[in-house]
């Protein structure tokens, strides 16, 4: 028998019919679902010490489950020493059971290690339905070893969702378990 995630199960069982029953949907179709999840950490600094990219490569590697890639500059920027396709980020992208172990774990054991955690913000939605989560230190994750850590990085974590608006895509993640501070989000769709 094949592995299937907790969360994904959980989709299908619960939430699935919940929010079909909340937005009164005509099909379980209809439904929005999680579609993808993309991590992005941007090395500024990267420009002078190129083995930043190569230590974020391999931390977010180990985060994920998943081999990162570098993300490239697209333009020459001379104040900032710029030149175009140098390495200045680091990027993955998540779909099906690593989107789901990943979130799982996010939700499960890395946010809750953030010191004076109060729960994260409604405000970064897009108003298409996809959520960008901005995390201070890697080091929040368990996989990393924080004794080998030479420069904490932060990163950003965009949930990408089939949600039409920012209230179907809120609830989505709420039920997924998302500890979300307040819950004043406005209807625009």
């Amino acid at each position: 028998m094949a592995y299937i995630p907790r969360l994904k199960t959980k989709y299908q069982d619960e939430i699935r019919t919940a929010l079909k029953e909340k937005f009164q949907y005509k099909s379980v179709m209809q439904v929005p679902k999680l579609q993808k999840i993309a991590i992005n950490q941007g090395i500024g600094a990267a420009t002078t010490d190129k083995k930043l990219i190569e230590t974020a490569i391999a931390d977010l590697s180990t985060i994920t489950g998943q081999q990162a890639i570098s993300a490239k500059s697209k333009k020459d920027i001379s104040n900032f020493k710029l030149r175009k396709g140098m390495p200045i980020g680091v990027r993955v992208t998540l779909r099906d059971n690593n989107m789901y172990e990943f979130l799982d774990r996010l939700i499960a054991i890395a946010l809750p290690r953030i010191r004076d955690f109060k729960g994260i913000n409604d405000k970064s939605f897009d108003g298409r339905g996809n959520y960008t989560l901005g995390i201070t230190e890697q080091i929040i994750f368990p996989e990393i070893n924080i004794d080998k850590i030479n420069k904490i990085m932060g990163m950003d974590i965009t949930f990408v969702t089939s949600a039409k608006t920012d209230v179907e895509a809120l609830e989505l993640l709420k039920q997924f378990g998302l500890p979300f501070k307040n819950h004043n989000i406005v209807n625009n769709g």
